[in-house]
């Protein structure tokens, strides 16, 4: 599809978008609920069960191939999250807040599924496939900023009004309140930048009009080593579901409970600053080397830079060394080998997706991909409380290992991500 756009203006905020939802309603969420008083146990299982529109995106995801035009859905989509947000701020102070949060963010995780699924699609039309892989490292390197936008500078907006009311319902519904206001001001941003030539490939292409939701669903699963495909794909983030789900617990927790002791206003700056910084440099460098390479040579590389900074976070926990100069660089490893690692393995499902129905079958690789992550992050809490925060990373840093195996068997083009001409 031809576009008379610049990618550097409507990537970044497109995909910072689709990210900053996702980081609030699944990781911004623990670290607010830990703060409202809510144990490990609840937290691991009800804010695990707002993937759930992730798992099962697939199922509505052929409506947004066939019907209207992806800017039209993610456009709706982003509205309809800024007003959800700016609810949960309105609600946080009432009487049964739990309950009524965890339904209005039910709400914009459906929105927020929806919306990844057009953004994906726009992206695949849009975007020239020369360009794909370079411009994967900028869109997982922006998607991932807005986690760390979420994480860090929310979290350290909320930590400071936690300081300054000496109130933390009051400062988390103040926070929660301006991420909306942030969401509409970005979707604004994005009705005007985003590229509008688009056309709905469906009606446009005589070859795929007649595709209904069987013909969508049958064409993934005919794919070549799908069962391969979705065994990696479910068990590849199996110890970084619980990681992410335990991290900041483990970061806010007591000593005397196994964590590091640190408050709010803390957590979010460390990841706020260097984190951002490393994840953002990793990110680029993961474009980069595939745009250069080619996935087959960076893939295992890569996800070994991903798994292997855990490593770090045992040692904290065994060792709960008293300089939080040693957090920031666990933290710094960390993010560093996410951005560089996580972008092979959306390069991957990229690959996976290729085909008519790009769309389609890319939120079924992602949605395969939510159910990796629901299932073990909802036992997360349960499992750290039997273990303790030394043993639960090491058991996070074992479950690593058959995503790595399961790797070294999928088969994809062996310059596939390599770019003929310059971007």
């Amino acid at each position: 599809m031809k576009t008379d756009n610049k990618p550097w203006f409507w990537i970044p905020l497109l995909n910072f978008a689709s990210g900053l939802p996702y980081a609030i309603i699944i990781s911004v969420s623990v670290i607010m609920y830990k703060n409202l008083g809510i144990s490990n146990e609840d937290i691991g299982v009800y804010t695990s069960l707002l993937y759930l529109p992730w798992v099962i995106k697939p199922l509505w995801s052929p409506l947004i191939e066939l019907i209207g035009t992806k800017r039209k859905w993610f456009l709706l989509m982003q509205l309809i999250i800024s007003i959800a947000f700016l609810l949960v701020g309105f609600t946080i102070p009432l009487n049964g807040f739990f309950i009524m949060t965890l339904s209005i963010f039910w709400v914009a995780a459906f929105a927020s599924a929806s919306n990844d699924i057009a953004t994906d699609g726009f992206y695949l039309l849009v975007l020239p496939e020369d360009k794909q892989s370079f411009f994967i490292g900028i869109r997982s390197t922006f998607y991932r900023l807005s986690m760390l936008a979420g994480n860090g500078l929310v979290v350290l907006f909320a930590g400071y009004l936690e300081h300054k009311f000496g109130d933390n319902t009051k400062a988390w519904s103040y926070t929660m309140i301006c991420v909306g206001l942030l969401m509409m001001f970005i979707t604004a941003y994005n009705f005007i930048f985003t590229p509008k030539n688009e056309i709905n490939v469906v009606e446009s292409n005589k070859e795929t009009s007649h595709q209904n939701f069987g013909t969508i669903f049958i064409s993934f699963f005919k794919k070549k080593q799908i069962g391969l495909i979705l065994a990696f794909v479910l068990v590849f983030r199996l110890g970084e579901s619980q990681l992410l789900k335990m991290l900041s617990p483990f970061l806010l927790d007591s000593k005397e409970l196994g964590g590091m002791g640190l408050d709010t206003e803390a957590v979010g700056i460390i990841y706020g600053t260097f984190g951002v910084a490393a994840l953002t440099l990793g990110g680029i460098l993961g474009g980069i080397a595939i745009s250069r390479h080619g996935l087959t040579k960076w893939m295992f590389p890569m996800f070994l830079a991903m798994h292997l900074p855990i490593i770090g976070f045992i040692l904290l926990a065994f060792f709960h060394p008293t300089s939080i100069y040693y957090i920031y660089i666990v933290v710094i490893l960390e993010q560093f080998g996410y951005g560089f690692g996580f972008t092979a393995f959306m390069m991957y499902l990229i690959h996976v997706a290729e085909g008519e129905s790009k769309t389609a079958h890319y939120a079924l690789a992602t949605g395969f991909m939510a159910m990796g992550m629901m299932l073990p992050g909802m036992l997360s809490g349960y499992i750290q409380q039997y273990l303790g925060y030394g043993n639960f990373f090491i058991w996070v840093l074992i479950a690593t290992i058959p995503g790595l195996i399961l790797s070294r068997f999928l088969t994809f083009p062996k310059d596939f991500g390599k770019k003929s001409e310059e971007v």
